[in-house]
Protein backbone atom coordinates (compact mmCIF):
# COMPACT_ATOMS: atom_id res chain seq x y z
CA UNK A 1 0.00 0.00 0.00
CA UNK A 2 1.11 3.46 -0.59
CA UNK A 3 2.03 5.63 1.85
CA UNK A 4 0.47 9.22 2.14
CA UNK A 5 1.01 11.86 4.49
CA UNK A 6 -1.27 13.22 6.29
CA UNK A 7 -1.12 16.31 4.20
CA UNK A 8 -1.84 14.49 1.47
CA UNK A 9 -5.00 12.31 3.40
CA UNK A 10 -6.53 15.88 3.67
CA UNK A 11 -6.20 17.28 0.47
CA UNK A 12 -7.92 13.90 -1.00
CA UNK A 13 -10.67 14.11 1.52
CA UNK A 14 -11.14 18.04 1.39
CA UNK A 15 -14.47 19.02 0.11
CA UNK A 16 -14.12 21.75 -2.62
CA UNK A 17 -16.92 23.99 -3.01
CA UNK A 18 -18.53 23.61 -6.19
CA UNK A 19 -19.59 27.03 -7.30
CA UNK A 20 -23.17 26.57 -9.41
CA UNK A 21 -23.87 30.08 -9.88
CA UNK A 22 -21.01 32.29 -11.18
CA UNK A 23 -21.52 36.62 -11.96
CA UNK A 24 -19.44 37.89 -14.12
CA UNK A 25 -19.43 42.05 -15.99
CA UNK A 26 -22.40 41.52 -18.09
CA UNK A 27 -23.43 38.23 -17.39
CA UNK A 28 -24.36 35.39 -15.27
CA UNK A 29 -24.19 31.70 -15.14
CA UNK A 30 -25.79 28.85 -13.40
CA UNK A 31 -25.34 25.20 -13.45
CA UNK A 32 -28.08 22.97 -13.87
CA UNK A 33 -29.03 19.86 -11.45
CA UNK A 34 -28.34 17.59 -14.63
CA UNK A 35 -24.78 19.03 -14.90
CA UNK A 36 -26.17 21.01 -17.98
CA UNK A 37 -25.20 25.18 -17.95
CA UNK A 38 -27.35 27.75 -18.77
CA UNK A 39 -26.33 32.05 -19.27
CA UNK A 40 -27.97 35.22 -19.62
CA UNK A 41 -26.70 38.46 -20.66
CA UNK A 42 -24.02 40.00 -22.57
CA UNK A 43 -22.90 37.35 -25.28
CA UNK A 44 -20.80 39.60 -27.34
CA UNK A 45 -17.66 37.17 -27.33
CA UNK A 46 -19.81 34.54 -27.04
CA UNK A 47 -19.18 33.72 -23.09
CA UNK A 48 -22.46 32.49 -22.92
CA UNK A 49 -22.45 29.77 -25.28
CA UNK A 50 -22.17 27.38 -22.84
CA UNK A 51 -25.69 25.38 -24.02
CA UNK A 52 -23.74 22.32 -25.24
CA UNK A 53 -21.98 22.01 -21.54
CA UNK A 54 -22.70 18.50 -20.33
CA UNK A 55 -21.05 16.83 -16.95
CA UNK A 56 -20.13 20.96 -15.62
CA UNK A 57 -19.47 20.60 -11.82
CA UNK A 58 -18.45 23.86 -11.32
CA UNK A 59 -18.92 27.03 -12.99
CA UNK A 60 -17.36 30.66 -12.89
CA UNK A 61 -17.18 33.40 -14.91
CA UNK A 62 -14.54 36.00 -15.64
CA UNK A 63 -15.12 39.59 -13.84
CA UNK A 64 -13.79 43.19 -14.78
CA UNK A 65 -14.64 46.85 -12.78
CA UNK A 66 -16.99 48.86 -14.58
CA UNK A 67 -14.92 51.05 -17.61
CA UNK A 68 -15.65 52.23 -21.07
CA UNK A 69 -13.01 50.14 -22.24
CA UNK A 70 -14.06 47.05 -20.13
CA UNK A 71 -16.65 44.28 -20.38
CA UNK A 72 -15.65 41.65 -22.53
CA UNK A 73 -15.53 38.11 -20.24
CA UNK A 74 -15.27 34.96 -20.40
CA UNK A 75 -16.86 31.66 -19.06
CA UNK A 76 -15.52 28.60 -17.32
CA UNK A 77 -16.86 24.92 -16.71
CA UNK A 78 -15.31 22.06 -14.52
CA UNK A 79 -16.15 19.21 -15.49
CA UNK A 80 -16.99 16.02 -13.87
CA UNK A 81 -13.61 14.18 -14.90
CA UNK A 82 -11.71 17.34 -13.66
CA UNK A 83 -10.96 18.68 -17.09
CA UNK A 84 -12.02 21.96 -17.53
CA UNK A 85 -14.29 23.56 -20.51
CA UNK A 86 -14.28 27.28 -21.79
CA UNK A 87 -16.13 29.82 -23.82
CA UNK A 88 -15.71 33.82 -24.87
CA UNK A 89 -13.40 36.15 -25.24
CA UNK A 90 -9.67 34.38 -25.23
CA UNK A 91 -7.42 37.93 -26.49
CA UNK A 92 -5.10 36.89 -23.65
CA UNK A 93 -5.78 33.28 -23.89
CA UNK A 94 -7.33 32.92 -21.13
CA UNK A 95 -9.57 30.49 -22.24
CA UNK A 96 -6.82 27.83 -23.01
CA UNK A 97 -7.28 25.14 -20.73
CA UNK A 98 -7.97 22.13 -23.02
CA UNK A 99 -4.89 20.46 -21.27
CA UNK A 100 -5.42 21.06 -18.06
CA UNK A 101 -6.36 17.58 -15.79
CA UNK A 102 -7.00 16.59 -12.24
CA UNK A 103 -8.50 20.28 -11.41
CA UNK A 104 -10.84 20.36 -8.38
CA UNK A 105 -11.88 24.16 -8.36
CA UNK A 106 -11.62 27.36 -10.97
CA UNK A 107 -11.74 30.88 -11.35
CA UNK A 108 -11.84 33.26 -13.28
CA UNK A 109 -10.32 37.00 -13.38
CA UNK A 110 -10.16 39.90 -15.70
CA UNK A 111 -8.32 37.90 -18.95
CA UNK A 112 -7.47 34.92 -16.87
CA UNK A 113 -8.35 31.61 -15.44
CA UNK A 114 -6.99 29.91 -12.54
CA UNK A 115 -7.45 26.32 -11.29
CA UNK A 116 -6.91 24.13 -8.45
CA UNK A 117 -5.36 20.82 -9.11
CA UNK A 118 -6.37 17.91 -7.08
CA UNK A 119 -2.63 17.44 -5.39
CA UNK A 120 -2.98 21.45 -3.87
CA UNK A 121 -0.89 22.81 -6.37
CA UNK A 122 -2.54 25.64 -9.00
CA UNK A 123 -2.27 26.37 -12.80
CA UNK A 124 -2.98 29.92 -14.42
CA UNK A 125 -3.43 31.22 -17.93
CA UNK A 126 -3.85 34.32 -19.09
CA UNK A 127 -2.76 37.97 -18.96
CA UNK A 128 0.04 38.83 -16.32
CA UNK A 129 0.85 41.85 -16.56
CA UNK A 130 0.52 41.84 -12.81
CA UNK A 131 2.27 39.01 -11.82
CA UNK A 132 -1.84 37.71 -11.41
CA UNK A 133 -0.40 34.10 -12.67
CA UNK A 134 2.51 33.43 -10.78
CA UNK A 135 1.01 31.16 -9.24
CA UNK A 136 3.58 27.93 -9.86
CA UNK A 137 5.13 27.82 -6.83
CA UNK A 138 1.78 27.66 -4.50
CA UNK A 139 0.94 24.60 -2.69
CA UNK A 140 -0.96 23.21 -0.48
CA UNK A 141 -4.04 25.22 -1.98
CA UNK A 142 -7.44 24.35 -1.06
CA UNK A 143 -9.51 27.14 -2.64
CA UNK A 144 -8.73 30.58 -5.00
CA UNK A 145 -9.71 33.48 -6.11
CA UNK A 146 -9.56 35.81 -8.89
CA UNK A 147 -9.88 40.15 -9.15
CA UNK A 148 -8.48 41.90 -11.89
CA UNK A 149 -5.39 42.30 -11.34
CA UNK A 150 -4.87 39.99 -8.05
CA UNK A 151 -4.88 36.34 -7.23
CA UNK A 152 -5.45 34.68 -4.13
CA UNK A 153 -4.97 31.30 -2.36
CA UNK A 154 -6.46 29.74 0.81
CA UNK A 155 -3.90 27.19 1.97
CA UNK A 156 -4.17 24.09 3.72
CA UNK A 157 -3.99 25.43 7.29
CA UNK A 158 -6.32 28.45 7.27
CA UNK A 159 -3.35 30.95 6.37
CA UNK A 160 -3.60 33.23 2.60
CA UNK A 161 -1.17 33.88 -0.04
CA UNK A 162 -1.47 35.85 -3.01
CA UNK A 163 0.03 37.35 -6.11
CA UNK A 164 -0.23 40.11 -8.69
CA UNK A 165 -1.14 44.05 -8.42
CA UNK A 166 -1.15 45.08 -4.90
CA UNK A 167 -1.38 48.89 -5.30
CA UNK A 168 -4.06 49.14 -3.23
CA UNK A 169 -2.65 46.42 -0.28
CA UNK A 170 -5.37 44.03 -1.57
CA UNK A 171 -2.41 41.65 -1.65
CA UNK A 172 -1.70 41.99 2.45
CA UNK A 173 -3.29 38.70 3.79
CA UNK A 174 -0.14 37.59 5.08
CA UNK A 175 -1.16 37.63 8.70
CA UNK A 176 -4.80 35.98 8.01
CA UNK A 177 -5.44 32.80 9.75
CA UNK A 178 -8.23 30.33 10.47
CA UNK A 179 -9.78 31.00 6.53
CA UNK A 180 -11.81 29.10 5.33
CA UNK A 181 -12.88 31.09 1.94
CA UNK A 182 -11.43 33.92 0.23
CA UNK A 183 -13.03 36.16 -2.63
CA UNK A 184 -11.57 38.60 -4.36
CA UNK A 185 -12.99 41.84 -6.32
CA UNK A 186 -11.57 44.79 -8.13
CA UNK A 187 -9.11 45.83 -5.68
CA UNK A 188 -10.28 43.86 -2.45
CA UNK A 189 -9.72 41.32 -0.97
CA UNK A 190 -11.99 39.31 1.82
CA UNK A 191 -11.86 36.67 4.11
CA UNK A 192 -14.09 34.40 5.87
CA UNK A 193 -12.91 32.95 8.89
CA UNK A 194 -14.09 29.62 10.73
CA UNK A 195 -15.96 31.92 13.04
CA UNK A 196 -18.02 32.79 10.89
CA UNK A 197 -16.77 37.01 11.19
CA UNK A 198 -14.80 38.64 8.32
CA UNK A 199 -11.58 39.97 7.11
CA UNK A 200 -11.19 42.31 4.45
CA UNK A 201 -7.95 44.14 2.98
CA UNK A 202 -7.21 47.05 0.24
CA UNK A 203 -9.93 49.78 -1.12
CA UNK A 204 -12.34 50.87 0.36
CA UNK A 205 -13.50 54.05 -1.17
CA UNK A 206 -17.27 52.32 -1.02
CA UNK A 207 -17.07 50.70 2.29
CA UNK A 208 -16.50 47.68 0.00
CA UNK A 209 -14.02 46.50 3.24
CA UNK A 210 -16.57 47.50 6.29
CA UNK A 211 -17.26 44.06 7.31
CA UNK A 212 -15.73 44.15 10.89
CA UNK A 213 -19.04 43.50 12.49
CA UNK A 214 -19.95 40.78 10.13
CA UNK A 215 -21.35 37.54 12.84
CA UNK A 216 -22.59 33.94 11.72
CA UNK A 217 -21.47 34.42 7.66
CA UNK A 218 -21.13 31.27 6.04
CA UNK A 219 -20.35 32.34 2.80
CA UNK A 220 -18.83 35.38 0.55
CA UNK A 221 -19.24 36.60 -2.98
CA UNK A 222 -17.25 39.64 -3.77
CA UNK A 223 -17.84 42.04 -7.23
CA UNK A 224 -15.87 44.61 -8.20
CA UNK A 225 -16.06 47.45 -5.93
CA UNK A 226 -19.07 45.49 -3.65
CA UNK A 227 -19.04 42.72 -1.04
CA UNK A 228 -21.73 40.18 -0.55
CA UNK A 229 -21.99 37.77 2.87
CA UNK A 230 -24.69 34.87 3.26
CA UNK A 231 -25.96 34.21 6.77
CA UNK A 232 -26.46 30.79 8.55
CA UNK A 233 -30.67 31.80 8.73
CA UNK A 234 -30.28 32.31 4.75
CA UNK A 235 -30.67 35.99 4.76
CA UNK A 236 -27.69 38.38 2.72
CA UNK A 237 -26.18 41.19 3.82
CA UNK A 238 -24.37 43.53 1.83
CA UNK A 239 -21.67 46.65 1.61
CA UNK A 240 -20.21 48.78 -0.75
CA UNK A 241 -21.03 50.50 -4.18
CA UNK A 242 -24.54 50.47 -4.62
CA UNK A 243 -25.19 52.79 -7.49
CA UNK A 244 -27.35 49.95 -9.26
CA UNK A 245 -29.01 48.12 -6.12
CA UNK A 246 -26.57 45.36 -6.37
CA UNK A 247 -26.55 45.25 -2.23
CA UNK A 248 -30.39 45.70 -2.34
CA UNK A 249 -30.16 41.92 -0.71
CA UNK A 250 -31.88 42.55 2.94
CA UNK A 251 -35.49 41.10 1.80
CA UNK A 252 -33.92 37.93 -0.03
CA UNK A 253 -34.60 34.38 1.97
CA UNK A 254 -33.63 31.01 1.77
CA UNK A 255 -30.95 31.77 0.09
CA UNK A 256 -27.90 29.00 -0.06
CA UNK A 257 -25.11 30.43 -2.53
CA UNK A 258 -24.27 33.48 -3.77
CA UNK A 259 -22.36 35.43 -6.64
CA UNK A 260 -21.26 38.84 -7.32
CA UNK A 261 -20.50 40.47 -10.81
CA UNK A 262 -19.30 43.76 -11.55
CA UNK A 263 -22.68 45.58 -10.63
CA UNK A 264 -24.99 43.03 -9.77
CA UNK A 265 -25.69 40.25 -7.05
CA UNK A 266 -27.07 37.05 -7.54
CA UNK A 267 -28.88 34.34 -5.19
CA UNK A 268 -29.40 30.82 -5.30
CA UNK A 269 -32.64 29.88 -2.83
CA UNK A 270 -32.97 26.76 -1.46
CA UNK A 271 -35.26 25.30 -3.94
CA UNK A 272 -33.17 25.87 -7.08
CA UNK A 273 -34.61 28.81 -8.05
CA UNK A 274 -32.24 31.76 -8.61
CA UNK A 275 -33.37 35.56 -7.34
CA UNK A 276 -30.84 38.66 -8.37
CA UNK A 277 -30.02 42.38 -8.08
CA UNK A 278 -28.58 45.18 -9.35
CA UNK A 279 -27.25 46.46 -13.44
CA UNK A 280 -29.32 44.82 -15.34
CA UNK A 281 -28.70 46.52 -18.70
CA UNK A 282 -27.82 43.32 -20.46
CA UNK A 283 -29.72 41.43 -19.34
CA UNK A 284 -27.46 39.34 -16.64
CA UNK A 285 -29.93 39.66 -13.68
CA UNK A 286 -32.79 38.40 -15.93
CA UNK A 287 -32.89 34.57 -14.15
CA UNK A 288 -36.98 34.38 -13.02
CA UNK A 289 -37.12 32.09 -15.46
CA UNK A 290 -34.44 29.85 -14.02
CA UNK A 291 -35.27 26.31 -12.32
CA UNK A 292 -33.22 23.15 -10.98
CA UNK A 293 -30.17 25.23 -10.22
CA UNK A 294 -27.73 22.65 -8.77
CA UNK A 295 -27.05 23.40 -4.95
CA UNK A 296 -23.91 24.04 -3.70
CA UNK A 297 -23.84 20.78 -2.11
CA UNK A 298 -25.12 18.41 -4.09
Amino acid sequence: MDYISPKEAVLKVKQWPKVTIAAGRRHTVGLKSDGTVTAVGDNKYGQCDVSGWRDIGAVAAGNVHMATNTGNAHTIGLKSDSTVAAAGWNKHDQCDVNDWRDIVAVAAGWCRTIGLKSDGTVAAVGRNNEGECNVSGWRDIVAVAAGDWHTIGLILDGTVTAAGNNRYHQCNVSGWCNIVAVGAGYLHTIGLKSDGTVVAVGMNKNDQCDVSDWRGIVAIAVGSNHTIGLKLDGTVTAVGWNEYGQCNVSDWRDIVAIAAGCAHTVGLKSDGTVVAVGDNEYGQCDVSGWRAIQLPNN
